[in-house]
């Protein structure tokens, strides 16, 4: 069986306003590749409403209805998706990705300092106000027009990109541009010094690989350049060392309070703060529909990358999809049904590992994060975490809607650590943000909770 290269991924554009793209991958398969598919997508902003997914055990179908956003590079996408499907020269037999072969070698880590003359509120998330930026954009389109009067009838198309393009400029972010440029966020510090100049140290991968070189350290720090304007004092890229590396390291205490109440592997007897749906979770396990597989049946509210969290638990139980069907309705109401098997190609018989696996399914689908707002001696700590696939990937965009969620509550950031700790013997990725309440602006600390949640869930 052999298929062209550019057609082992297509992604056909919505025919009229309101439809879905459709995104169709169709390469050799392997455990785990609908979590990796379903993290890209995911770390594109997008959202699946529906999904199909089907496999002989070597050869694998899967079709995504996604809702995109009109500044989706959907070429750079394609090639992300591509990047993670297996190659046609190995379709001998369906292989686990923990039995891939050697590890690929861990990217190398870049330090990425600069110091600006701004204060912290919206630096991370939105550089300068809404009223500005729109005077701007006004400012330049009525130019645009004047200088353009003669183009007749192609000035209407003219100005609207102008308008889309300079909309794109005002609404990115540090942390968006970051994602832009393909630069993971690996750790972060964020500190001010008593004359208000702020200094920002992201530790970053570069999924390009290209960090080293001058030309991607040069187009790193023009966008940088663009987003923050005068305010930016200065911008270092360098290759961080060990002594840099272990400067850096996040404070390894966690008091055991927060560690025992937000870390609670206890399934919760009711829904979390700030869950807005009225569909109650079910999760059905069926072995006779099927005399090779085992149907799992889940009914429940969506969330954003829900997909992916029910993917990332199956790859880390080393389960196998032969066929899945998703299908979120416009109230926020999904459906799963997923035939699955274990690695040795048998249904799922044992009571206590179906039991082990609803209830991993149904902590994910409560609790993917774990949202606290806490003291941190006289200062408000906000804590987020999010747990570590086996492969050590983290979860997409988290630090990038922390900010976002902040930003609309009108809050300022005084420090950021984000690091990884094995807690209950599993590892997460904890983002301590120190919250700044210099200013007098203090929001009631379960609003503050409630709404990074919502964020981050995708409810608002």
């Amino acid at each position: 069986m052999g298929i062209l290269y550019e057609d082992v991924v297509v992604i056909r554009q919505a025919e009229k306003p309101g439809d879905s793209i459709v995104i169709t991958v169709n390469c050799p398969d392997k455990t785990g590749l609908g979590c990796d598919l379903c993290r890209i997508i995911l770390l594109f902003g997008l959202s699946i409403c529906r999904g199909d997914a089907s496999t002989d055990g070597k050869w694998c179908y899967l079709v995504f209805w996604v809702v995109g956003k009109p500044s989706t590079r959907w070429s750079l996408l394609k090639k992300r998706l591509l990047e993670v499907c297996p190659s046609q020269f190995s379709t001998s037999g369906i292989y686990s990705y923990r039995l891939e072969n050697q590890p690929p070698k861990p990217p190398d880590v870049f330090l990425l300092k600069f110091w600006c003359s701004s204060d912290r509120k919206g630096l991370l998330h939105g550089s300068l106000s809404f009223p500005i930026k729109f005077f701007i954009v006004l400012t330049k389109c009525f130019a645009i027009f004047k200088r353009n009067l003669c183009m007749g009838s192609l000035l209407t198309d003219f100005i609207f990109e102008k308008i889309i393009v300079f909309i794109r400029l005002f609404e990115q972010d540090v942390t968006e541009v970051l994602c832009e440029l393909e630069l993971t966020i690996k750790r972060v510090k964020v500190s001010t010094t008593p004359d208000g100049k702020v200094m920002d140290l992201f530790f970053v991968t570069d999924t390009r690989e290209l960090l080293h070189t001058r030309k991607r350290q040069e187009e790193t720090v023009h966008h940088l350049q663009t987003v923050l304007g005068n305010t930016l004092i200065s911008c270092e890229i360098e290759l961080a060392g060990p002594d840099v590396t272990a400067c850096s390291q996040v404070s390894s205490f966690l008091p055991s309070a927060i560690t025992g109440d937000m870390f609670n592997l206890e399934l919760p007897v009711g829904p979390p703060s700030g869950f807005l749906g009225s569909t109650p979770l079910s999760i059905a396990v069926d072995n006779t529909l099927s005399p090779s597989h085992t149907l799992v049946q889940i009914h429940c509210q969506d969330h954003k990358g829900l997909i992916y969290d029910m993917m990332r638990t199956l790859k880390d139980y080393n389960i196998q999809v032969s066929y899945g069907r998703f299908f979120a309705n416009p109230k926020g109401n999904c459906e799963l049904d997923l035939f699955i098997m274990q690695a040795d190609g048998k249904k799922i018989m044992d009571p206590n590992k179906q039991n082990a696996l609803c209830s991993r399914l149904r902590m994910e689908l409560l609790h993917p994060l774990r949202v606290a707002v806490v003291s941190r001696g006289p200062d408000t700590e906000l804590l987020v975490a999010n747990p570590v696939e086996l492969s050590g990937r983290g979860r997409p965009l988290v630090f990038h809607d922390i900010t976002l969620a902040l930003k609309i509550l009108n809050i300022c950031i005084f420090s950021v650590e984000i690091g990884r700790r094995m807690i209950h013997d599993r590892e997460w990725e904890v983002y301590r943000i120190l919250l700044d309440e210099a200013d007098g602006n203090s929001e009631p600390r379960n609003k503050i909770q409630d709404h990074v949640r919502k964020i981050l869930m995708g409810w608002e």
